[in-house]
């Protein structure tokens, strides 16, 4: 049966040399190019996949909360994090929340091919990243879908009122869904809220904790 291989990156070169590292690890496959992440998932919709490589930074994906939202979607799928970030944090991040490897774009091609193969045979590929469990990221990850877009639109400064009108939602509904977001969090503010979420971003160093 022919692999079918998803790389959503919005870089044409490196999708290019991502397919022709793809094409090593597995002979023969379909390779479906997406450069973003809406398109990664019109790809998924369409029929399913033996991997996806994801790229964390795309028009509409701006760090980790896009891993989290496919692996709720897509629990079996293996996730492969191709990234320009390199430092330790986001690697051990990607491992936490359920990805398959993490492979660094600096990496050589026969270092990709070695990853891909690994996660093609059914194990996982990170580099050694010295970083434990984090269990800010344990607590977002508990977030409903629905308690995580809330979230994201107060990272963007939006009031209850405009976050029940843009998710069709009562004032009501997103106040107790806050509540219940603090409280899964642990943390007393949406201030505090915001500062943990930070954890997911992949192009700026975070806090060492979002509650001192």
């Amino acid at each position: 049966m022919t692999a079918r291989i998803i790389i959503a990156d919005d870089h044409p070169l490196f999708r290019s040399a991502l397919a022709h590292a793809v094409g090593k690890v597995w002979e023969g496959a379909a390779i479906i190019e997406a450069s973003s992440a809406a398109g990664a998932r019109t790809a998924l919709a369409e029929a399913a996949a033996d991997a996806l490589l994801l790229d964390l930074h795309m028009a509409d994906s701006t760090g980790l909360s896009v891993l989290m939202d496919l692996r709720q979607d897509y629990p079996a799928l293996p996730i492969v994090i191709v990234s320009a970030s390199e430092e330790p944090r986001v690697a051990a991040a990607a491992a936490q929340l359920g990805a398959a490897g993490f492979i660094p774009k600096s990496s050589s091609l026969d270092a990709m091919r070695e990853g891909l193969a690994a996660v093609r045979d059914g194990d996982l590929w990170f580099p050694e990243t010295g970083e434990g469990q984090d269990d800010d990221l344990a607590r977002i990850a508990s977030l409903t879908p629905a308690q995580r877009r809330i979230l994201a639109a107060i990272r963007q400064g939006m009031l209850n009122k405009q976050i029940a009108y843009e998710l069709s939602i009562s004032e009501a509904t997103v106040k107790a869904h806050i509540t219940a977001i603090l409280r899964k969090l642990g943390v007393n503010s949406r201030t505090q809220a915001v500062l943990l979420a930070a954890k997911l971003d992949v192009d700026q160093p975070v806090a060492d904790s979002a509650k001192a």
